[in-house]
């Protein structure tokens, strides 16, 4: 179906559909075909409604900036839901707890907590992402993840109910969680306890350092590329099977940090995809070890892939 013909059909919104979105310009990776629609919702009870009238055979997903996808050449089929705007961007304080709507940055928890003197979520600093990408997959960074600070999660399933979640419910594990899929995020509740505010401060300034010296985060990439097995590291395992700055035209192995993709210009999504797994395959020989996706690889593939 046409995107003109599917707009058509999905219901009235205070929000905004935009059809045929460039979803390039949406990642870090500045990759990939388009959403048949994008929709971005006013607020929580305007993605209520739209998810409890679109109907059922149409493909709804949430995306969040855009720091740890892919998108393929294909794009996406159905409606790409995008939180932007006021309504999913505050942060609260009371007492230890923050509580920031899903589309809030991880860094911007951070420096929240840091302002209420709360320590524990200084790791938040080294994640490039948002709180309701960062749910989806158990984000972590510097030896703490969501699941050791997360109280609880606010979310809306396929027919627009809304759902709490306890820790728990999460079922967390390494860079996943298992809640269902057909959920999205809205917003979430954090635990700090109180700390010294140049303790924190401290702490936040040596993982900037630490990313700026270790990371290629100036670059066009999606952050790290794939999951560390059991008792390995992925970029040793990339290292070793020889795929530092191994490059597919103008995508890239970073010779910084090898478990990071890069877009040194004009690379599709398609062909950093292909990459990847070439990546995999030469460890796999190497090592014997199957490197797992950590970045989230979603759309058709396009019609030369």
């Amino acid at each position: 179906m046409s995107q003109v013909g599917l707009t058509s059909r999905l219901p009235a919104v205070r929000g905004r559909y935009i059809p045929k979105a460039a979803m390039s310009g949406l990642t870090w990776f500045r990759a990939g075909g388009p959403a048949d629609v994008l929709f971005m919702p006013a607020d929580t009870d305007d993605l209520a409604e739209f998810l409890a009238q679109c109907p059922d055979d149409v493909p709804v997903m949430a995306v969040g900036v855009g720091s740890n996808l892919l998108v393929r050449d294909g794009g996406i089929e159905g409606v790409v839901v995008r939180l932007a705007g006021k309504s999913f961007a505050g942060i609260t304080v009371n007492s230890t707890q923050l509580t920031a709507g899903a589309a809030v940055l991880d860094v911007a928890v951070a420096k929240a907590a840091l302002d209420a003197g709360l320590t524990g979520l200084e790791f938040m600093r080294g994640i490039p992402g948002s709180v309701g990408g960062g749910l989806r997959m158990n984000a972590g960074a510097y030896g703490r993840e969501f699941k050791d600070v997360l109280v609880s999660a606010a979310a809306l399933d396929r027919k627009g109910r809304r759902y709490v979640l306890s820790n728990a419910d999460m079922s967390f594990t390494y860079r996943q969680s298992s809640a269902p899929t057909d959920l999205i995020f809205v917003e979430a509740v954090f635990e700090g306890s109180p700390g010294d505010k140049e303790q924190i401060e401290a702490r936040m300034t040596e993982i900037t350092n630490a990313r700026a010296q270790t990371q290629p985060i100036k670059s066009r990439t999606g952050g790290s590329t794939f999951k560390n097995p059991p008792a390995h590291k992925a970029w040793q395992l990339i290292d070793q099977a020889g795929c530092r700055g191994l490059s597919r035209g103008d995508a890239q192995v970073s010779t910084l940090h090898c478990n990071f993709l890069i877009n040194h210009g004009e690379a599709s999504g398609d062909t950093l995809e292909a990459l990847g797994e070439e990546v995999r395959a030469r460890v796999l020989a190497a090592t014997g070890v199957q490197l797992e996706w950590e970045i989230k690889r979603i759309g058709r593939k396009g019609v030369s892939a």
